[in-house]
């Protein structure tokens, strides 16, 4: 099979250890020397970047979790001055301060190096025509997967998200062959072209997917659906964006690009670093980033990790597909989205009651999440011309907050239950 970096991708354990080693030993002096979060984090412990010795020196040191991001918003945890920065990617925070990501050339050179290998091993050539239905801007997908794909040297169609109709004729008129999308969005554009009768005129082979968990079972019926081979990657804004790991052919996990990455899998409440195969807490530690080196970065994705070669003929590790988070994080269409978030929102608009519910569901294989609140006063609810400019309002405020369009329900006062015990926020119809 293929491979873009076969010298990395084909190493024995024991070299790839050996370089992982050499180079967390240089990130972490590195950010020691460059990050003060980091020497006050070290000193704060008595731990020195000479302490560092085995890559199992490295549960050694403190976990570095998005608050930490936020907290030195928006660029405490650079590295370098902000003209070596070349590239600014962000995504947004429960409080509505997105969590920030810098990058050097060299940064964006190995981005776009991890994104090449993953395209190819879904089976991506030169050749290839990417039609990219991921939103571009702060988002790290867009322009992520969009320079991954020149880095291969194929073609790319920088579509961004948005005006289905319009997303059907391109990629039938363009004769896209690689389709980058969110599953759910994947799966949408499929029924579209298929309600409209034109899946004979795509010549799509490839869908390579991200920024939102899939299924088997949605692999499945995509395939089904649009012929077309279905992938799906893996990464974060926190450690750079998409290109942490991604399938190949034989679908047997994502495989972790281990020279620009360390995973470790973690039961955070006891604090123990995992074996193979055993579920726990994601914790990624760049190794070669410049603009924002991050060490031992809390995800809370639950996975597993298997060191076995695969049959594609790569021995890098291969993590399994994220099965769930430990905090009630959404994500829907790609974005993430706090309950808290949503609150804020809400809680700062006197015409708004204090009791609310989110209800997300799944139509069409698109995630959808409409927001009931209460109002205060019922008669705004007999007068169209108040609740239309109300509902508007809502879902501007919303819609800056959180960068997606959310449905508003206004109810009567008191409609909603209320709870005796701990309450629910969030009906999640897609379970």
């Amino acid at each position: 099979m293929k491979m873009f970096s076969p010298e990395i991708e084909t190493l024995d354990r024991k070299t790839l250890r050996e370089l992982q080693l050499e180079r967390l030993k240089h990130t972490v002096r590195y950010a020691y020397e460059n990050v003060p979060m980091y020497r006050r984090r070290f000193d704060e412990i008595g731990l020195k970047p000479e302490h560092i010795q085995t890559l199992k020196d490295i549960e050694l040191i403190p976990y570095t979790t998005k608050d930490d991001l936020r907290d030195n918003y928006p660029f405490g945890l650079f590295a370098v001055p902000m003209k070596k920065i070349v590239r600014l990617h962000a995504s947004s925070g429960t409080t509505g301060k997105p969590v920030v990501g810098g990058y050097t050339r060299a940064d964006l050179d190995n981005w776009s190096t991890c994104i090449a290998r993953i395209l190819t091993m879904a089976g991506a050539t030169d050749e290839d025509i990417f039609h990219v239905a991921f939103g571009y801007g702060l988002f790290t997908g867009g322009f992520g997967l969009h320079y991954g794909v020149e880095k291969l040297g194929a073609t790319v169609v920088p579509v961004s998200s948005g005006n289905t109709d319009r997303q059907i004729m391109l990629l039938k008129d363009f004769g896209a062959t690689a389709l980058i999308a969110t599953p759910s969005y994947a799966m949408y554009l499929a029924e579209t072209a298929r309600q409209k009768g034109v899946l004979d005129d795509l010549k799509l082979r490839l869908v390579c997917m991200g920024a939102e968990a899939s299924t088997a079972e949605m692999h499945e019926a995509l395939h089904k659906i649009l012929g077309a081979f279905p992938t799906e990657n893996y990464g974060l804004t926190e450690v750079g964006g998409p290109g942490v790991s991604g399938e190949c052919r034989e679908k047997a996990g994502m495989h972790i690009n281990e020279d620009m990455y360390y995973c470790e899998v973690v039961d955070i409440p006891h604090n123990k670093v995992l074996g193979e195969g055993e579920q726990g807490e994601m914790v990624i530690t760049t190794l070669v980033k410049e603009g924002m080196p991050i060490l031992r970065y809390r995800t809370k994705d639950i996975t597993s990790v298997t060191y076995e070669p695969c049959k594609c003929g790569r021995t890098t590790a291969r993590m399994s597909r994220v099965v769930g988070r430990t905090d009630d994080m959404l994500i829907i269409r790609g974005v993430n989205v706090f309950p808290s978030q949503i609150e804020s929102v809400l809680m700062g608009m006197d015409e708004l009651g204090k009791t609310y519910e989110i209800v997300v569901d799944r139509v069409n294989y698109m995630d959808t999440i409409e927001v009931r609140v209460e109002v205060v006063d019922a008669s705004l609810l007999t007068d169209y011309s108040q609740l239309e400019a109300l509902v508007a309002k809502i879902k501007h405020n919303l819609r800056t907050v959180l960068q997606l369009d959310v449905k508003v329900k206004l109810v009567e006062p008191f409609s909603i239950k209320r709870a005796e015990g701990k309450v629910k926020r969030v009906i999640d119809l897609r379970k």
